[in-house]
This record gives C-alpha cells, sequence and structure tokens, in this order.
C-alpha cells in the first residue's frame, strides 16, 4: 500500500438485501478492533458524491443484526457510471481521509469500486444481492431468505388454489436470473417452473400440462414464474381462457427484498464483512469476496466482472423429474 490504512468507510449500493445490516456491522466492529477509524456513507454512490458520511463507532451498529434493508440505506446513481462522477467521489473519499471502501452489492457496485481503486482508493466489494447471480460465489447476501421469504408464500397461495381447484401463476424475483424460481419450484413443488435461462415460450406445453394433471385428478396447478419472463397475469388470461380452468397470478414483488435475515446470511454475511476488512488491511484492493467450495475467498474485480455462471444441468433436470 501507497500509506498505511487509517480510516475506511462502508456502503450499500443497488437493491438492498437481507443481511445487509450484519455485513455493515461486521465491517464497523471489525475495523474498529483492528484501530481503525470507521465512516458510514448514506445512501450508496450518491451519498458519496453529496458527502453523506457519518462517523461509525459500535454502538452504531447495536441491534441491527435482526433488521432487513441496509441502515445505511441504498440508492441509484447515474451520475457515478461517468468519469466526473468517478472522479468526485475519489476527491471526497480523500477530503475525508477515507483510505478504503467496503462496497456491498451486485455487479454495478463493483464497477464503482473498481473506479474508484484505479484513482487510488482502496476498495472491497461484498456479494449483496438477493438474485444469487454473482458469478465468482455460491453464495449472495439475502439470497438464503428471499428464498424463504417466497416459498413460505407459495405454500400459502397453494393452499387457496387448491382449496378453489385453480391454476396459480406466482412470479418470483431475480431481475435474469432464475435461482430463486428454481429453488421454489423444487421447495414448494411447482407443477411448471418458467426461468429465464431455460424457457422456450412454448406456452402451449404449460397447458396440456395442465390439462393432463387435471384429467389426471390433480386439484391445482402451481407455476413459477421468474422475473426475468413475467407477464404473469396475461399469461394467467391466456391460460384461463385456453383450459377453462380458473387461473390467478400472484406477483410476490418487493416483499422478498424485506423481512429479518435467516441465520445463514447473518452469518455468512458477518464473514464476510470482517474479512473485507482484513484483506484491506493486508494491502489488498480491487477485490471481491466471495464464497466457493466452502470457502471464503476473494478475486480481482476484472477478473470476477468476466466469470459467467449458469443454471446447473443437473439441478434442472432433478426439477423436471420431481
Amino acid at each position: 500500500m501507497a500509506k498505511e490504512l487509517k480510516t475506511i468507510a462502508v456502503l450499500t449500493s443497488g437493491g438492498d438485501a437481507p443481511g445487509m445490516n450484519a455485513a455493515i456491522r461486521a465491517v464497523v466492529r471489525t475495523g474498529l478492533a483492528r484501530g481503525l477509524k470507521v465512516k458510514g456513507i448514506k445512501k450508496g454512490y450518491m451519498g458519496l458524491l453529496n458527502e453523506e458520511i457519518i462517523d461509525m463507532e459500535s454502538r452504531s451498529v447495536s441491534e441491527i443484526l435482526q433488521r432487513g434493508g441496509t441502515i445505511l440505506g441504498t440508492a441509484r446513481c447515474l451520475e457515478f457510471k461517468t468519469k466526473e462522477g468517478q472522479q468526485k467521489g475519489a476527491e471526497v473519499c480523500r477530503k475525508h481521509g477515507i483510505d478504503g471502501v467496503v462496497v456491498i452489492g451486485g455487479d454495478g457496485s463493483y464497477r464503482g469500486a473498481q473506479a474508484l481503486s484505479r484513482l487510488g482508493i482502496n476498495t472491497i466489494g461484498l456479494p449483496g444481492t438477493i438474485d444469487l447471480d454473482i458469478a465468482c460465489t455460491d453464495y449472495t447476501i439475502g439470497f438464503d431468505t428471499a428464498v424463504n421469504t417466497a416459498m413460505q408464500a407459495i405454500d400459502k397461495v397453494k393452499d387457496t388454489s387448491s382449496s378453489h381447484e385453480r391454476c396459480s401463476i406466482i412470479e418470483v424475483m431475480g431481475r435474469n436470473a432464475g435461482y430463486i424460481a428454481l429453488w421454489c419450484g423444487v421447495a414448494n413443488g411447482a407443477e411448471d417452473i418458467l426461468l429465464p435461462e431455460k424457457y422456450d415460450f412454448n406456452e402451449q406445453s404449460i397447458i396440456n400440462n395442465i390439462i393432463s394433471n387435471r384429467k389426471r385428478g390433480k386439484t391445482h396447478h402451481i407455476i413459477i414464474n421468474a422475473e426475468g419472463i413475467g407477464h404473469s397475469t396475461s399469461m394467467a388470461r391466456r391460460i384461463e381462457a385456453a383450459t377453462g380452468i380458473e387461473t390467478r397470478a400472484t406477483i410476490l414483488g418487493y416483499m422478498q427484498r424485506g423481512g429479518s435475515p435467516t441465520c445463514k446470511d447473518r452469518f455468512y454475511a458477518s464473514i464476510m464483512g470482517a474479512y473485507a476488512v482484513d484483506i484491506l488491511m493486508g494491502g489488498k484492493t480491487n477485490r471481491v469476496v466471495g464464497y466457493r467450495d466452502g470457502k471464503f475467498v476473494d478475486y480481482d474485480i476484472e477478473e470476477a466482472l468476466n466469470m459467467t455462471k449458469s443454471i446447473d444441468e443437473y439441478q434442472w433436470e432433478v426439477a423436471h423429474l420431481l
């Protein structure tokens, strides 16, 4: 490092995810324990540009483990995608004596961290997204809570769908990644699972499946539809018209982002937060923390952004078999 690390900051960027608060808490308390000053940047990169920066103490992060969302707030910031915005962000860091920044977010957040690193601010990224779509890691902060929230909601819809002998299309989040849909499809025993990575838009095959199952005496039909496909309401209308079976669409939406984090999200986010501080202390920058093959690891941001991730073929096969 060009100079000794004295002050670090933490921010959350992009979509919020349960467990972000656990990561914030770990960054703050690990940093303080290592003799650093720690600051919190509110509202992500927008807050950095607006200098919404606060001092963080151990008590600043008391009683936040069980809270969903992020106590620092988050926002999208188009200005930070520009060279001028990035330069301003680095200047704000230097103005406030910030030597290193821990950025909790997804791929877009990493690009911002990469820009700061190139401008002389040491940065570490943590994978904070419910989508599980970051290729360098098997785990992302918030996915476990989100998928459990969705699973429990789908169970409830399934109960009423069976009572009324309906077909239900339940749309889950995940942007263009189908991991929440896949996991819920298996965990909830869905009859059809529609993933952006796999769906061939052959609606007739779904209709045929519904009719076939009804003839065999099945009283409900659950379709898990990923957000990246969408159009659940219009799909429900078409299916009802084609089958004569009452069909309803339920869009779970942002409820999947909220709620108290699961133990896994609290624990993994905490370890990742501490790990981020320690690799900053060890002189690393422009890195992303991940979890691979049972271990917490880190990658160069450029390497991480160039990695690709796809639905596991065996898991997809099993989803169909079950």
